[in-house]
C-alpha cells in the first residue's frame, strides 16, 4: 500500500488522528521514535506507512517550524493573545512574556482585548500600546457582532496554518472562542463569582479545521488546548538575554544604533531604544517588561537552564 502524508490533529494514549487529503485515519507511531527520544505531536506533518500486518503507522515526522511543550503543539503560526480590559486587571507583563516567546518561535502574535464595554477608555489605552506593531482586535463578550472583524480575519489567508488562543484565567478566552466557534462548545468551570468567567477544562490538544468551524474556505486550523502554562523564564530556557531585544519588534529599527556596541538597552546614555522610550516612540510598559525579563535572564546560571 502507498504511503500518504497528513497532519496530526489529535493524539490520545498513543493513538493519533491524522487528517489527509482523502479524509481521516487513526494509527500509532513506529517504535523507532522512542529510541530517537522524540514523539509525534499534534500539528506535526507526517508520513503514514504500513507495518508487516498492513496496519497504518506514522513512519516519518517532517521537519518542524517550531514546537511547544505546554501545550504540546507543533508548527504553530498565529497566537491570539487575549487580555481583559478589567475584571481581572490586565497583566501586561504576562502578555509581553507570551509575545516574546511567540516571537522567538516565529509565531505571529495577535492581540485581542476583551471586555471593552467595562472600560472603553482603558481598552483604547491598551490598544494604543500594541497597535503600532501588532494587529489588535477589541471585543466584548456580550455581543456576538463585536467579534465580526476577528472572525473575518480568521476566514482570511492571514490566519492560514495553525492558530491558538491564550490568556490568563478570567480573560474570557473560552467565552470568546465560543462566540467565534459555537459548534466547538468549549467546556468551562467557574473561576469565581467576581469574574463570572470560566476556566478552560480541555485536557488535551486538538486541531479543528476553520473551514468546518466557520463554514468558509479558510485553510487553517484552530487548536483547542489546555492553556499556555509555561511562561517561567527562571526555570525554562526560551532564549538568552542577548537574544531578548530581537523578540521585542518595536526595538528592531533601533538595534545597532546605540552609542555603545554592548548596550543592554536598559537606561544607558546614548541608547537608541531608551531614547525612543523617553520620546514616546516605544511604549513605556513594553520597555518595563523588557527590563524585567532582562534582569531574570541576566541572573540565570547555566545549571538553572532547562530548554523548553
Amino acid at each position: 500500500m502507498e504511503k500518504t502524508n497528513g497532519r496530526i490533529i489529535k493524539g490520545l494514549g498513543g493513538l493519533y488522528e491524522i487528517k489527509t487529503d482523502s479524509g481521516k485515519l487513526e494509527c500509532r507511531a513506529k517504535g523507532v521514535f522512542r529510541h530517537e527520544k522524540t514523539a509525534p505531536t499534534v500539528g506535526d506533518l507526517v508520513t503514514v506507512g504500513y507495518d508487516e500486518l498492513q496496519n497504518p503507522v506514522i513512519a516519518e515526522i517532517h521537519e518542524r517550524k517550531n514546537i511547544l511543550i505546554r501545550p504540546p503543539l507543533a508548527n504553530m503560526d498565529t497566537l491570539f493573545c487575549v487580555i481583559p480590559t478589567k475584571d481581572p486587571e490586565p497583566d501586561l507583563f504576562t502578555l509581553d512574556k507570551l509575545i516574546a516567546i511567540a516571537e522567538s518561535l516565529s509565531i505571529e502574535p495577535v492581540i485581542v482585548i476583551t471586555k471593552i464595554d467595562l472600560d472603553r477608555e482603558k481598552a483604547d489605552e491598551l490598544a494604543s500600546i500594541y497597535k503600532g506593531s501588532f494587529r489588535v482586535f477589541q471585543t466584548t463578550l456580550a455581543d456576538k457582532e463585536s467579534v465580526s472583524s476577528l472572525r473575518a480575519f480568521l476566514e482570511s489567508d492571514a490566519a492560514s496554518g495553525i492558530s491558538a488562543f491564550a490568556g490568563a484565567s478570567g480573560a474570557g478566552k473560552s467565552t470568546l472562542m465560543n462566540l467565534l466557534f459555537p459548534t466547538l462548545s468549549i467546556s468551562t468551570n467557574t473561576v469565581s463569582r467576581k469574574t463570572a468567567r470560566g476556566r478552560h477544562t480541555t485536557r488535551h490538544v486538538e486541531l479543528f479545521p476553520l473551514s468546518e468551524l466557520l463554514s468558509c474556505q479558510a485553510s487553517g486550523y484552530i487548536a483547542d488546548t489546555p492553556g499556555f502554562s509555561m511562561l517561567d523564564f527562571e526555570r525554562f530556557d526560551f532564549f538568552d538575554k542577548d537574544e531578548l531585544p530581537l523578540n521585542f519588534r518595536e526595538f528592531a529599527d533601533k538595534i545597532g544604533k546605540c552609542r555603545y556596541t554592548r548596550c543592554t538597552h536598559l537606561c544607558e546614555e546614548g541608547c537608541a531604544i531608551y531614547d525612543a522610550v523617553k520620546s514616546g516612540e516605544i511604549p513605556t510598559s513594553r520597555h518595563n517588561s523588557y527590563v524585567a525579563l532582562y534582569n531574570i535572564l541576566k541572573n540565570k546560571k547555566p545549571w538553572d537552564k532547562k530548554r523548553q
